[in-house]
């Protein structure tokens, strides 16, 4: 199936302990159906202090499910993704404003 979310999409939660809460997708594993999404779903990691870094507790986001990510249209409002031929391209399209999304 092909990916409605990418890398860089700015998306909205819209379930879980951060639903409402934006941000950017820095990662998709489309195996396991979840998301790195920047500043969401933070845990607090403590790390040992190596050569290379500094120990402490180092907060990270952890992975969230796409099911509970929705795409931010033009208008800052969670949206779904649909797919639509144009010009002999295969597009993603936002289903609230019917914006393209990568041309």
């Amino acid at each position: 199936m092909a990916a409605k979310l990418k890398k860089g999409d700015a998306v909205v939660v819209i379930a879980g302990k951060d639903k409402g809460k934006e941000g950017t997708i820095q990662s998709v594993d489309p195996k396991s159906g979840k998301a790195v999404v920047e500043g969401i779903n933070i845990a607090i990691r403590h790390t040992r202090q190596s050569q290379n870094s500094q120990g402490g507790k180092i907060p990270k986001a952890l992975p969230i499910e796409l099911s509970n990510l929705a795409f931010k249209d033009a208008n800052g409002k969670p949206s779904r993704v649909g797919f639509k031929i144009e010009d002999g391209k295969k597009v993603r399209f936002a289903k609230t404003t019917g914006d393209v999304i990568d041309a």
